[in-house]
């Protein structure tokens, strides 16, 4: 869950999208186009997003860049809502980031080294400013996370923000849930930053 400010002025970034994607080719708010998102059980994230994975920008971080990426994706969010007007970090900028917080010695930057969730929120926090922060739910394992429907829904409810899961070597971004709150029934809808492919629906 975020701490968001209140804005109440427009720019250009918080223009209504009709294309789907991006001037750099990538896909904005693909979860748009699946079906069964809009049912009435379904949270999900509010505003529009770019969707970033595994080798955009001409860049091979296949198999270590994940964070970076779900990363990426959630600072997207805060541009396109009006948030911020700093477009989202790339992998050098991240890394620089964390050294300069004094996370990372120096020789992290340029390295291929994963990221957590710890270091995204760092970083997220850094690059987006103002009063928005950054929130940790830890789970302790994988099969916990089907209690977590309330919680998430919840923030989709209340926030609207992708949210980004981390746990061993392997990030994911969460775009929404279906919750019922009378079994706990949870299902999650998943953006992979791990995708290597074309960006085309």
């Amino acid at each position: 869950t975020f701490n968001l400010p209140n804005l109440d002025y427009f720019n250009q970034e918080q223009a209504i999208r009709l294309e789907k994607a991006d001037s750099e080719g990538r896909l904005i708010s693909p979860h748009r186009e699946v079906a069964g998102v809009r049912a009435y059980d379904v949270y999900t994230v509010t505003g529009d997003y770019a969707y970033h994975h595994y080798m955009q920008d001409k860049f091979n971080d296949n198999g270590w860049g994940c964070a970076y990426r779900s990363l990426q994706t959630l600072c997207s969010w805060f541009l396109y809502n009006g948030y911020t007007n700093r477009s989202p970090p790339s992998h050098t900028q991240i890394q620089q980031t964390l050294v300069d917080m004094g996370d990372k010695g120096d020789k992290f930057v340029g390295s291929r080294q994963w990221i957590g969730s710890v270091e995204v929120g760092m970083v997220l926090d850094a690059w987006i400013g103002g009063d928005t922060s950054h929130r940790i739910q830890f789970v302790s394992c994988g099969e916990d996370m089907g209690m977590q429907g309330g919680v998430l829904s919840h923030h989709f409810k209340t926030q609207g923000t992708p949210v980004m899961i981390g746990g061993g070597v392997l990030a994911h971004t969460i775009l929404g849930v279906k919750y019922d709150s009378v079994t706990g029934d949870t299902q999650f809808l998943i953006l992979d930053p791990h995708y290597t492919g074309q960006d085309n629906i």
